[in-house]
């Protein structure tokens, strides 16, 4: 009989063979890796034999974390990255050149909407589209499409892509189907389900959890037909064509950029992902009771969670995701001033990460989301006074209790 994700992840490692009988892998700090003769090291170096080279390319400690990431996502294989940027960077650069043309959602985290500006210099030709509607997508596939990326579940407004039309327009044109699967994770989601080419994860969040780790991944589900994609070099056509995609993006995307995952970071977050399913329930259950809570304020204008039957994709939401996620948005009404609001939070952090074990919110169109105009900010639905809520693990009762005397002192002032 099959075991359960967490008793799988818990006893991953000591299962596959630990030194010295350790329960959990240990942490390699090395840099530089020896071998016996000369022939091993070059056998290792053209891939003919398993090692590592140099550790800007890998160490045991991003293996062993790896494994867990290819576990929780039941995909063929996983690199891992210094953050969750360097991961979505190394795709497009390792995978797309001028000329080609991707298609992305247009609801998407800051820093990914300007590494495409970024891409677009580069010669890389761009579509933003509204990747709620599969239609929308489809109809901005042009002749030199590669690839089309989207969230699952958007950051901030939540908006959810239609992921499942997505993966079977992507699959009908043999396009590279990238999913960005961070605010789910693999306790609510996999995208392989959906016929996703490559996942991505920014570790530093819910894998993670406990906001001590920075890390990225991009797993290879094994659905896409890499010896059917044209941007493969011929240096790396070689051996089993399954393994092509995610070879070149080690290669062009990991080591020729550098974005190494330490080793330390990589020994926090295999940790920090033993306990996934734990912490999400616990968070997403508070988010659900959180989100129908503020519905229900009279100080409160619009609340953008997936779990409430007024979200625009809730049913969607309902039958991809076994629960809702953390992440959530809010809008006050006319005449409480959000800066008033949250600083009169006194549990909630202030802060611009996502999916800790504590509760964080932040003014998006002041902060994370300010360098990409207001042209583009409105685009994708942000107004100036959106507040993003991250959900923790606390004890309910006193988030409720947080958020309902911020409401009342704001609307005093």
């Amino acid at each position: 009989m099959k075991n359960g994700l967490t008793t799988r992840i818990l006893h991953a490692d000591r299962r596959g063979g630990v030194e010295h009988g350790a329960a959990h892998k240990p942490m390699h700090t090395a840099v530089a890796y020896g071998y016996r003769t000369a022939a091993e090291l070059a056998a290792v170096f053209q891939g003919e034999k398993a090692g590592y080279v140099y550790a800007r390319q890998g160490n045991p400690t991003g293996a062993a974390l790896e494994e867990k990431i290819s576990l929780l996502e039941d995909a063929r294989g996983t690199a891992s990255f210094a953050t969750g940027m360097a991961a979505i960077a190394a795709i497009f650069t390792a995978l797309l050149k001028a000329g080609d043309h991707l298609v992305s959602s247009q609801f998407l985290f800051g820093n990914t909407s300007s590494l495409l500006q970024t891409l677009q210099g580069l010669g890389v030709e761009l579509s933003l589209v509204d990747a709620t509607d599969a239609a929308a997508v489809a109809a901005a596939l042009r002749p030199n499409t590669r690839m089309v990326f989207v969230e699952t579940i958007a950051n901030p407004r939540t908006q959810v892509a239609d992921l499942a039309a997505l993966g079977a327009l992507c699959a009908s044109r043999g396009l590279v189907y990238v999913v960005d699967s961070t605010i789910t994770t693999p306790a609510l989601f996999r995208p392989r389900d959906v016929q996703a080419s490559l996942v991505v994860h920014s570790l530093s969040k819910g894998i993670s959890g406990h906001g001590d780790a920075l890390g990225g991944a991009v797993c290879d589900t094994g659905c896409f037909d890499w010896a059917a994609y044209p941007n493969i070099l011929e240096v790396y056509r070689k051996r089993d064509p399954a393994n092509w995609g995610l070879q070149q993006i080690r290669k062009k995307g990991l080591r020729d950029f550098g974005g190494t995952l330490r080793a330390e970071d990589a020994h926090r977050i295999a940790l920090g992902a033993e306990t996934l399913c734990l912490r999400v329930e616990r968070a997403c259950a508070n988010a659900l009771a959180l989100a129908q809570w503020l519905e229900t304020q009279p100080q409160v204008a619009r609340v953008y969670y997936p779990g409430l039957p007024s979200h625009a994709q809730h049913a969607r939401a309902r039958a991809l995701f076994s629960a809702f996620g953390p992440l959530m948005s809010i809008e006050l009404i006319p005449g409480i001033e959000p800066y008033a609001f949250l600083d009169a939070l006194e549990l909630v952090i202030l802060s611009s990460h996502l999916a800790d074990n504590r509760t964080l919110a932040i003014p998006v169109a002041a902060t994370i989301f300010f360098e990409m105009g207001a042209v583009r900010r409105a685009q994708m639905g942000i107004v100036d006074g959106l507040i993003r809520i991250s959900v923790g693990i606390e004890d309910y009762a006193d988030l409720q209790r947080d958020f309902a005397q911020a409401l009342a002192r704001a609307s005093d002032r």
